[in-house]
């Protein structure tokens, strides 16, 4: 008597393996938890960010003003009339100057001097954290506090040119047209300093100490140390320090508007973003203000992208 069983039978070589079973796709990704807690933020950056933008490239091709609640006008559509008269204006073209004047001050010191104060506090062994206190303090202190500070220094009888005597310069710095930026972007960096110091600290903590014990075992000093280990090492931390800077640079309202009384001295100061305010605002002309701030947004994006492209946020 014989039976017949497929157990231990091989597989025809001429047939395909069967189909493994589809997993069903799930809508809400592999985590949908994620989506709950990341929900109240992406409303915030919707409302706050992205409808504003969207809404300011709306009234920028628009012939557009202020009217009361509840009024219905016409706001016709003018295509590129409003970016026309942006890029046509002489005061637009001078504070993109000046913010360029700061940018070129501001972002070198800040990246410099972050990363050497916070080297330099990652080695500190004894107050370490009253000194990183310390730099931390004026970027928390408003500004208003801080300006009086500033404008007691460099004041026509301040202490700075008390100190210089004969030195000082005449007008003094903030009345002077071509030393109002440059002073604002001492004042921005001195201000901004301990948030960029904290950013780097933390991306000192991610360096191996071997690498410097090796470093050391091969003869290399201390600034070789820095130059061949510290700065490679940090180049992500940098590249988001640059970024942040040239933001705030970008953006700059509140020290010029605080400092100089509003862009003085005869519109040395003037930034992109006092423009905005002076045209939309005191001016009425909401429509040139957004074609203005359309302008800026693409300039940091391509200051971004240039920043992205020569300094890179990762090692290659």
């Amino acid at each position: 008597m014989t039976t017949s069983t497929t157990v231990g039978k091989p597989r025809d070589p001429g047939t395909s393996p069967a189909p493994a079973p589809r997993r069903r796709k799930n809508l809400l990704g592999r985590q949908p938890l994620g989506i709950v807690f990341s929900a109240p933020y992406v409303i915030f950056i919707l409302a706050v960010l992205a409808f504003p933008l969207g809404y300011a490239v709306y009234i920028s091709f628009h012939d557009f003003f202020f009217t009361a609640p509840g009024v219905a006008v016409e706001r016709p559509f003018v295509g590129f009339d409003n970016y026309a008269a942006v890029l046509t204006d002489p005061d637009v073209g001078r504070s993109f100057a000046n913010i360029g004047v700061f940018l070129i001050i501001n972002v070198p010191l800040t990246v410099g001097l972050s990363l050497i104060l916070a080297n330099a506090l990652n080695r500190v062994t004894r107050f370490r954290t009253f000194f990183r206190v310390s730099y931390y303090v004026p970027y928390v202190t408003a500004s208003v506090a801080v300006v009086g500070v500033w404008l007691f220094l460099f004041a026509q009888n301040g202490l700075v040119n008390s100190i210089l005597g004969p030195l000082g310069p005449d007008p003094s710095w903030l009345v002077n047209s071509g030393l109002a930026m440059p002073t604002i972007a001492l004042y921005v960096t001195w201000k901004q300093l301990g948030f960029f110091i904290l950013l780097y600290l933390a991306a000192l903590q991610n360096i191996p100490e071997e690498l410097y014990e090796s470093a050391s075992v091969d003869g290399a000093g201390k600034v070789r140390q820095f130059w061949s280990i510290t700065v490679p090492s940090v180049r992500p931390a940098s590249f988001l320090v640059t970024l942040l800077a040239t933001i705030t640079g970008a953006n700059l309202f509140t020290e010029p508007y605080l400092l100089t009384g509003g862009g003085g001295p005869d519109g040395a100061s003037t930034s992109p973003v006092f423009l905005m305010y002076q045209e939309g605002i005191l001016q009425g002309n909401p429509d040139t203000a957004a074609a203005l701030g359309v302008i800026l947004v693409l300039g940091v994006l391509l200051l971004a992208f240039l920043q992205r492209r020569f300094i890179g946020g990762k090692d290659d």
